[in-house]
């Protein structure tokens, strides 16, 4: 009799029998997908595999999805053809940012724009990537309000459309070192060439671990893009106006690790130059005031 009634009712009414059966396709596929994820949360929790592996069932969940609905709803989309190619212009005009979006997606997976946890500048936000997904790219943001390359703690999310419409600066991607500069003012009066000593030796002690390994990563660079040798070593650097002389120190440093080496080399600057305060003094802009009186 319960076999008569479904088969009665599924010549009855096919539209809904096929609604309920992709509804159990959808709850089956959730819950293999869940076991087999909590299974492998064991094994890959705590490395970079498990991100992939999140993103590899949720998009084979999908795929299996949409060849489901294709297959089960199949007979009964052949009627709405005509509609659909009179849509379809209608449709890609509003859903031209999706598209584009889509089509960022897809360029961003293949064509070596960034990975995720790379350190990027992509549509007008700085941060680290956590997330690709189809249409958005999640980034944990820095900068902002908070000095120095240190998080907000503000999730963004922009679209991928952006890589097409504005520049993609990749702070990591094939060379992981920046160059940076600190400005040291000294007085007129000061030893110059002491000081230079000075900053490029707690250069050296500072970042002198980096040499080898960005030598290697510039090396790699080279084979890969048309670009000059560059000075990977400390330099130092005069110039000088009406108020003072200005000391600036260029050096390589990790991208990471920007803020927190400018404390170290500045924190060491002023306790050597304390020690030397008779041979370099440290200035700061000046203004005279002058009285002219009435009649004088």
């Amino acid at each position: 009799m319960m076999r008569e009634w479904i088969t009665e009712y599924t010549e009855a009414y096919p539209l809904v029998t096929n609604i309920v059966i992709f509804v159990l396709i959808i709850v089956f596929l959730l819950m293999i997908r869940r076991l087999i994820l909590n299974r492998l949360y064991r094994r890959f929790k705590g490395s970079d595999n498990w991100y992939v592996t999140r993103k590899m069932a949720k998009w084979l969940n999908n795929l299996i999805l949409v060849l489901a609905f294709v297959y089960i709803f199949g007979s009964n989309l052949s009627g709405f053809s005509t509609a659909i190619g009179l849509a379809g212009a209608g449709v890609t005009y509003a859903l031209r940012e999706v598209i584009v979006s889509f089509a960022g997606w897809f360029a961003i997976m293949f064509g070596d724009f960034f990975n995720t946890g790379d350190r990027v500048l992509l549509g007008g936000t700085k941060g680290d990537v956590v997330d690709i997904g189809m249409l958005r790219t999640t980034l944990m943001e820095m900068g902002e309000w908070v000095n120095g390359d240190q998080y907000t703690g503000r999730i963004v999310r922009v679209a991928n459309s952006y890589i097409f419409t504005s520049p993609v600066y990749n702070y990591t991607a094939d060379f992981k070192f920046l160059w940076d500069e600190i400005h040291v003012p000294l007085h007129f009066d000061s030893d110059i060439k002491l000081a230079k000593g000075i900053v490029l030796a707690i250069a050296e002690d500072t970042i002198g671990n980096y040499n080898k390994q960005a030598e290697e990563e510039w090396g790699n660079m080279k084979r890969r893009y048309r670009i000059e040798n560059a000075s990977l070593k400390p330099q130092a650097f005069i110039s000088f106006d009406d108020n003072f002389i200005t000391l600036s120190l260029r050096y390589i440093v990790d991208t990471r690790e920007r803020r927190g080496v400018r404390d170290r080399m500045f924190t060491a600057i002023l306790d050597q130059f304390k020690e030397v305060e008779d041979r370099i003094e440290l200035a700061s802009e000046t203004f005279e005031i002058v009285h002219h009186e009435k009649g004088k």
